[in-house]
C-alpha cells in the first residue's frame, strides 16, 4: 500500500471511529486505544508533510527580491537544496 493510500485509510478509519463515538454505545476500550494511535500517526504524517513543504518554499516580495526567512534558508542549505 502506498503512503497516500495508507494515510487515506487511516483518515477513513478515524472518521469511522468518530462517527461511532457519537452513538449511544460509544467506543470500546480497544477502539479508544486505536483512535489515539491513529490520530498520533495522522498528525505525525501531517506535520512531516507540512514541514517538507515549508522547507522547499522560497518567498519573493513584489519587486522580485527573495525574502525567504533565514531559518528556512539555513534548513535548505543543510539539506543541500540551496547553494547560496
Amino acid at each position: 500500500m502506498s503512503e497516500d493510500n495508507h494515510m487515506l485509510a487511516v483518515r477513513e478509519r478515524i472518521n469511522e471511529l468518530a462517527a461511532k463515538a457519537k452513538l449511544p454505545a460509544g467506543l470500546t476500550e480497544e477502539e479508544l486505544v486505536e483512535r489515539k494511535a491513529l490520530r498520533a500517526e495522522f498528525l505525525e504524517n501531517f506535520r512531516a508533510s507540512f514541514r517538507s513543504q515549508v522547507e522547499m518554499l522560497q518567498v519573493f516580495d513584489k519587486d522580485g527580491k527573495e525574502v525567504t526567512p533565514d531559518k528556512v534558508k539555513d534548513i535548505q542549505r543543510d539539506k543541500g537544496l540551496r547553494d547560496n
